[in-house]
Parts: C-alpha cells; sequence; structure tokens
C-alpha cells in the first residue's frame, strides 16, 4: 500500500505545473467592475469570463455566450453556454448576467465602467439561456460592452455595499482560475479550474509572486525562478546573456498603452495653455524615449494608438522650442522672479517613470521651471493622488482596448467619481463628436469623427503625451504552445503545457 500511495504521488507531481509569475502591486479589487488598477485586472482576468472577448486575431467572439446575433440595429441577443458552473458548482445563467447590468449602472457602485452601458435600455432574460439587450440607438461598441466579467447572483444578491465586500478581495467566478491565496503585499496563488467549461487548464497552479522592486524581478528572471516576465529595454539590450537566451524566447511588440504627463486643469495655472504649450515645447519627447528605451519606443502624439481606425497620422510630435516656451512663461507670468512651480505625482513602484520624472525635470530646468516629484507606493498612490485628484500633475499610463473608446477619458461628463477623466477636461466639440461617434457604424466614418477628436486633444494639450513603449517579454521556452498575437501571448494560456 505504501508503495502505491508513493507511486501515485510521484505520477501526480510529475503531471502537475506551476507557472511562476511576478506582480509588482497588490490588487485593491479583484472584481471585473471596480477593477480600475493593472493588478486587480490581470488577476480578475484568471478568475472571471465575460460574454464575448477578443480571439488572438482580435475579432469578437463568444466566451459565457456561446452565440450572439443582431435582431436589428438596437437588439442583441445572446446565448448562452449550457456547460458553466460558479466554482462554488453553482450553475451560470441569464439571472447572473441581468444581476451584473444593474449592479455595474447602479448609483450605489462607482466604476468607470458604467459609461459603456450608458446606451443599453433594457436587459430582459427570456429563458435561463437567452438574454435580450435593447439599445437607446446603435451603438459602435455594442459587443465590446460585453466583455466586462460576469459577477454571480445568488452570491452578491444582497450585498449591501460592493465597494467594501469581502468578495474583493475573495472572489467567486467562471474563470479557468480560482482563487486560492491572496493577502495584501504577498504572493497570489491561483489554481486550476477543474470544471473549466472549455477544458481544465493543463497548468495546475498559478503563482504570482509578489516582488514590488523591478530590479528584484529581474534577479528572479535570470535566476529562472519566474517563467514570464518582462524585460526592460536596458536589462535587454545590456544585462543578458547567451545563458538567459538559451533559457527564455524573447517576444517584442508594439504595446496597447502609452504614458502620459497629465494637468490638473482644475488648478489654475494650468488652465492656461500658455503654461501648458510652454512645457510641451520644453519637453523633449525622442531623447526621453532615447534614453529610457534604447528605440524600444515611440513618441506618442496623441490619445489614441497607431494602427488603430482613431489614429490621426497627420499630428507630429511637437518640436523642442526652448525660445518659444520660454516667451510663452512670460506672457503667462512667469519669469526668474517668479518662477513655475509644480509637482510630479507618479508610483513608486515603476522605475521607469520615475526616470522620466527626472529626466523631465532637468528638460524644464532649462526654461526655468521649477520641478518636485511625489512617487508613493501605488495603493497609497491610488487612494491619496488619483481618486480624490489631489495632484498638479501625474505621471501614469493608459492601457487601450483594440477598439479606442473617447468617452471614459475625454468625455466631461466623465469628470465624475470612479471616471477615468482624472484631469477635469471639458471640451464641447469634443463631446459632440464623441456622441456622435457613438451611433456611427460605419467604420470610414467613424474613423474620420475620431481622428478629428484626435487633433482637438492633441491641441488642447490636457496631456502631454509623451511615449508608448515596446513591449519585451521573456518566455521559458520549455512551455508550449506559446502564440504571439495582437492581445498578447496569453490568449490560449490554458493549453500552455510546462514540462
Amino acid at each position: 500500500m505504501k508503495k502505491v500511495t508513493l507511486l501515485l504521488i510521484f505520477t501526480l507531481s510529475l503531471f502537475s505545473s506551476t507557472l511562476h509569475l511576478s506582480i509588482s502591486a497588490s490588487p485593491s479589487r479583484i472584481n471585473p467592475i471596480l477593477a480600475t488598477d493593472s493588478a486587480s485586472g490581470e488577476i480578475a482576468g484568471w478568475i472571471f469570463n465575460s460574454l464575448v472577448k477578443y480571439d488572438k486575431n482580435g475579432k469578437i467572439v463568444g466566451e459565457l455566450a456561446k452565440s450572439f446575433e443582431f435582431l436589428d440595429d438596437t437588439t442583441l441577443i445572446f446565448r448562452l453556454r449550457d456547460d458553466v458552473y460558479w466554482h462554488d458548482g453553482k450553475k451560470f445563467g441569464a439571472k447572473d448576467v441581468l444581476f451584473t447590468y444593474k449592479t455595474i449602472t447602479s448609483p450605489k457602485v462607482f466604476t468607470p465602467y458604467a459609461s459603456e452601458f450608458r446606451f443599453v435600455k433594457d436587459v430582459e432574460i427570456l429563458d435561463d439561456k437567452t438574454v435580450k439587450v435593447i439599445y437607446k440607438k446603435p451603438y459602435f461598441k455594442a459587443l465590446e460592452t460585453w466583455m466586462t466579467g460576469i459577477l454571480p447572483e445568488h452570491i452578491l444578491k444582497n450585498e449591501k455595499d460592493l465597494m467594501t465586500s469581502k468578495f474583493n478581495q475573495r472572489p467567486i467566478g467562471t474563470g479557468p482560475y480560482k482563487l486560492e491565496n491572496f493577502s495584501v503585499s504577498k504572493d497570489i496563488v491561483l489554481v486550476a479550474n477543474e470544471n473549466y467549461f472549455e477544458h481544465k487548464p493543463n497548468i495546475d497552479k498559478i503563482i504570482y509572486h509578489f516582488i514590488p522592486d523591478p530590479s528584484t524581478q529581474f534577479l528572479m528572471l535570470k535566476s529562472k525562478k519566474l517563467d514570464v516576465g518582462s524585460l526592460s529595454p536596458l536589462q535587454y539590450e545590456r544585462q543578458i546573456d547567451k545563458d538567459f537566451n538559451d533559457y527564455y524566447k524573447i517576444i517584442e511588440q508594439i504595446s496597447h498603452g502609452y504614458t502620459y504627463l497629465g494637468f490638473n486643469l482644475r488648478n489654475k495655472k494650468f488652465q492656461d495653455k500658455r503654461v501648458r504649450e510652454a512645457l510641451s515645447l520644453a519637453i523633449d519627447r525622442k531623447e526621453l524615449a532615447d534614453i529610457l528605451f534604447f528605440s524600444h519606443a515611440r513618441v506618442c502624439t496623441g490619445p489614441f494608438l497607431p494602427g488603430t481606425f482613431a489614429f490621426n497620422d497627420k499630428i507630429k510630435p511637437p518640436k523642442p522650442n526652448l525660445k518659444r516656451a520660454k516667451e510663452l512663461l512670460k506672457e503667462a507670468g512667469y519669469d526668474e522672479d517668479n518662477p513655475l512651480e509644480f509637482e510630479i505625482a507618479t508610483n513608486s513602484n515603476n522605475s521607469i517613470r520615475l526616470y522620466a520624472a527626472q529626466i523631465i525635470q532637468y528638460q524644464l530646468s532649462k526654461i526655468g521651471v521649477k520641478v518636485k516629484i511625489k512617487a508613493m507606493e501605488w495603493q497609497a498612490f491610488l487612494n491619496t493622488v488619483v481618486h480624490p485628484r489631489n495632484f498638479e500633475t501625474i505621471l501614469l499610463g493608459w492601457s487601450l482596448g483594440l477598439t479606442p473608446d473617447a468617452y471614459p477619458l475625454w468625455h466631461s461628463k466623465s469628470d465624475k467619481p470612479g471616471g477615468f477623466n482624472l484631469v477635469g477636461y471639458h471640451n464641447e466639440e469634443v463631446d459632440s463628436l464623441i456622441e456622435k461617434a457613438e451611433i456611427t457604424v460605419d467604420r470610414k466614418k467613424l474613423s474620420k469623427i475620431y481622428k478629428k477628436i484626435f487633433a482637438l486633444i492633441a491641441n488642447d494639450l490636457p496631456y502631454l503625451f509623451l511615449y508608448i513603449p515596446n513591449s519585451i517579454t521573456a518566455v521559458n521556452k520549455k512551455i508550449r504552445p506559446i502564440e504571439p498575437s495582437i492581445i498578447g501571448i496569453f490568449h490560449n494560456e490554458i493549453d500552455w503545457v510546462k514540462p
């Protein structure tokens, strides 16, 4: 009997495997409708599913929905899978979809994702596996709206305050992995969902090692204690050797995000466009990108990314002009006797942003501007700076989806608690164009509208758009099959095998 037990243990260990990843900040809320930081979104992505998703080619396909169809321009039918169960064993159904919709649009819940449902007139349950969505008018992102993770009605229906619910730290989803262990500033452990509707993931466990320091993360990668990890351009160019390249496959792609310096437009000094323009002319973005990324980045010219229908290639990066910058500052009332002073706030766990802030500080000193830098731990930064809008300028980045949507970041109505319009940007023409775009289904017409929005925002300078870095990822060569795509490498992770 002892031999049989030992053989069984050996066999289980032979076929079980663990994927080692890293995370630099603790999730604030592991809840798909409340996850506004990247750490929360990443962990929630393993635990929850949405009705639809992008496949590896960027095409919208069903996830919890086995099929979908438009009956007309404003009526969408979802037919749900019949083989989906919540992690606690309860069956998923139409009531969960309706509950998620009601929750995300509730005035008691503060979430920026509510804006994506603003065109939904009603959600009806036709039967337990069929949902009808009626829109107020045609909407160009009608399907993308339902890429939001679905919540369990049977667990949360009596929750008094979802914002502070224990569920946000102990979530129950339908996704390929279940949360086994999570504590703030500790490693996060996920285990494979044996009843996952596609199939049980081949990798049994995922461990996110909590490593707030990028240098420590790199050392973990070099010592082969991580299976997947990001490389900075400096590390890629100067700090890896043949042994590293023998063990890891390097995948480089343009990232789906940009970094910006945002002005708090509620602050009187930044309401003067001459000040914003002066600062823009004093910052050498190419120098910034070259120093930070060793040519593995490009200068960002506006709010939407290259390769999307919204990108306006006629907008070029401003050329540095220190003389004109000084003139503009003088016109705005600033000179040697009364220098412009302000603070850049950013998060301390992102070394690239800290270096960027220091380079900007140096570049602006050339026109007599005095900059202080405030760097804080991520959670403290979110709670005391970002959410209460308690900053003069903020150095941050946005990750963007394959279908750009200007409303959450740039519409005046998104300047509210829980909204993504952090800087308080208001432009009536931009608002009008965003509203026009929302009901424009024709992609050529939509592209023209978005390119105009791009130009207007770039001209207004609510942000100084800085750079779009490349994503450089190292992946353990033993893992198969890795298929880089427009949406990254994790689209087929449940099929990965790690010997």
